[in-house]
C-alpha cells in the first residue's frame, strides 16, 4: 500500500504509516513542486489513498479550483482524504464545491486511525 501525500503533512503522521507497512509518496499539487504532480499519477504509481491539507488544493487568488487538483485523482477513483478541523467541514465543503462528494474531510486528530481504516488496517494502535 501507499499514501501519496501533500506537503505540509506531519512527518509523525508519514511515519507512524511506514511503522504499520504502509509506504508514502510525496505528491504535488502542481504549484509547490513537493513531489510527483497529482496530475501526473496514473494507476501505475499504485497509490491506495492520497491525504493532504485542504489548502494544498486550492488557491483563491487565481483561477485553480479543488477539481482542477484533484481531477486525476478522480478521474482514477482514487480516496482522498483532506485534513480540516471537523468545525470548520461545512466550509470546507463550500471551497470543494463540486467535488465534495468525491473527498473524505478528516479531522486532524483522527486522520491515523481512519487512514488506517480506510486501508483495512488495525487502527487500534493509532489512538
Amino acid at each position: 500500500m501507499i499514501v501519496g501525500y501533500l506537503e505540509g503533512t506531519d512527518g509523525q503522521l508519514l511515519t507512524n504509516l511506514v511503522v504499520e507497512g504502509v509506504d508514502t509518496l510525496p505528491l504535488s499539487n502542481g504549484w509547490d513542486g513537493h513531489g510527483k504532480t497529482l496530475g501526473h499519477i496514473t494507476p501505475s504509481d499504485n497509490i491506495s489513498l492520497i491525504v493532504g491539507y485542504l489548502h494544498k488544493v486550492f488557491h483563491r487568488g487565481q483561477d485553480v479550483t479543488a477539481k482542477d487538483v484533484l481531477y486525476n485523482c478522480i478521474l482514477h477513483k482514487l480516496p482522498i482524504m483532506l485534513m480540516v478541523p471537523e468545525c470548520n467541514w461545512d466550509a470546507a465543503r463550500e471551497i470543494l464545491g463540486e467535488v465534495q462528494d468525491d473527498v473524505t474531510l478528516v479531522d486532524p486528530e483522527n486522520v491515523l486511525p481512519e487512514i488506517l481504516k480506510k486501508l483495512g488496517k488495525d487502527p487500534s494502535c493509532a489512538t
